[in-house]
Order: C-alpha cells, then sequence, then structure tokens
C-alpha cells in the first residue's frame, strides 16, 4: 500500500482537502479504470441512471441494480433499455428530505445536466448546454425510498451517485443506509459548477464521518478552465 501525501493531493487539484482525507491507494489499481470496483461487489444502487448506460457492464457481472432516476421521461426510456435485464426500478427525486417539493430543470442535452440546482460555471464549460424546461417533483430519502420498496440495504454494497451537485443530499438522506454499505463512488467539483453544489471537500469531510476513505479520485476529460475540475471520487469504508 502507497501512502499518498499531501502534495499529491495538491497535485490532483485537490488543494483544499485537509490532511485527515489522506488516503492509501493499492499500487495493482489501474490508472484510469472507474468501474474496477465491480468485481468486488454483487449489487449496487446507481443514482442518477439516466438512461441507464451502464446496463450492460453491470449485466455481464451479474450484479442485483437498483436504478434511480428522477426525469419522468427519462426514466421510461431507462425502463425500456433495461427491460431485458434482471433490475429494479424507481422513478424518484432523493434528497435529504421526505415530501419536499423541488424545481428540477431539464437540460437540452439529453438530460444529461439535468438538476435541481441552477447552472454556476458549467455555463463556462459548455456555453451550449442550458435548461429547457422544468418539472416539479417531490424529494425521497433513499433509507425511506428503501423502505418502500421492501428492499434492505443490505442486499447492495456499493452506492453509484451522478445527480449533477446534489449527491450530498443524497448522502445526507442515507444515513441508515451508510452504515452498511461497503464502496460509495460519487461525482464532485472543487469549484461551484451548480450554484450552491458540494464541492470535493464537503464529500470527504462528510463520509470521512461515516469511516469512509477516499481512494481513488479521477479527473473528467473536460476544457482546462480557471475554475478547477470535475472528479469521480471512490470511497471504501474502512476496516474496523
Amino acid at each position: 500500500m502507497n501512502a499518498v501525501t499531501l502534495k499529491q493531493l495538491k497535485a490532483l487539484g485537490l488543494a483544499g482537502v485537509t490532511q485527515a482525507a489522506l488516503f492509501k491507494v493499492k499500487s495493482h489499481i489501474p490508472r484510469y479504470n472507474p468501474h474496477y470496483f465491480l468485481k468486488e461487489i454483487t449489487g449496487l444502487i446507481h443514482v442518477g441512471a439516466h438512461y441507464g448506460q451502464e446496463r450492460k457492464m453491470y449485466a455481464k457481472r451479474n450484479l442485483n441494480v437498483l436504478w434511480i432516476e428522477a426525469a419522468p421521461d427519462i426514466f421510461a426510456k431507462l425502463c425500456e433499455n433495461i427491460e431485458i435485464y434482471p433490475s429494479q426500478t424507481a422513478n424518484c427525486l432523493l434528497t435529504d428530505r421526505d415530501d419536499a417539493e423541488y424545481i428540477f430543470h431539464i437540460a437540452n442535452n439529453y438530460g444529461e445536466s439535468s438538476s435541481i440546482l441552477e447552472l454556476g460555471a458549467h455555463k463556462e464549460i459548455w456555453p451550449e448546454v442550458r435548461f429547457e424546461r422544468d418539472v416539479t417533483l417531490k424529494s425521497i430519502t433513499l433509507d425511506t425510498l428503501l423502505v418502500k420498496l421492501n428492499r434492505s440495504i443490505t442486499d447492495y454494497q456499493a452506492l453509484v451517485m451522478d445527480t449533477q451537485g446534489s449527491e450530498l443530499l443524497v448522502l445526507k438522506g442515507a444515513m441508515s443506509s451508510l452504515r452498511f454499505l461497503g464502496l460509495i463512488k460519487v461525482e464532485a467539483w472543487n469549484f461551484e459548477a451548480y450554484l450552491g453544489c458540494q464541492k470535493v471537500n464537503d464529500v470527504v469531510d462528510y463520509l470521512n464521518e461515516y469511516d469512509f476513505q477516499l481512494i481513488r479520485a479521477d479527473k473528467f476529460p473536460q476544457p482546462i478552465i480557471d475554475r478547477g475540475q470535475c472528479y469521480e471520487l471512490l470511497f471504501r469504508k474502512k476496516e474496523t
């Protein structure tokens, strides 16, 4: 195991991450393979499923998947795409509150940048992306959703999230679930891509409270800007 120093974290663009976020990385982990952890699990929850682009990869490993997508139109297409695969679906908006009303902004890039948050620096990176319509949705927490679906969190070992800036809200609504999950993969920025979005530091600090260790921080390919970078962060529950 190779310890990653604070200097190396800064080189990754994570200068704001505190000393408590120093993590260890297995030397055999490939340079960039964000899905290598799938071989360690039998089930996962994918929040922000979009059209289920990962469905074939998950099916190849016979994973038990709970797909969660907020946008009703996209959810309908998701259901078509995963119809042949054994999985579960939920059309709902996950946050840290039950029965709270949100305006969900649908983006013009096939919904990929849709969010409950307004666009921030995202407009500078991708000026062609805009919100084209809004829908009003009521939210639910992950903990409550699992109860309603009569699903046990022990059926899943990993949580994957891509909710365009609201990932920390999803985590705050999963306090009970976090006690049982072993791996969490989350997208986060080190600048305000969406107005009021969580940043890398926020996610690291929050998950540290639940004994999760950051083991990977992979940069997304994107235009170079002065503001910062988007990362896929992978966390593993610390061994006790």
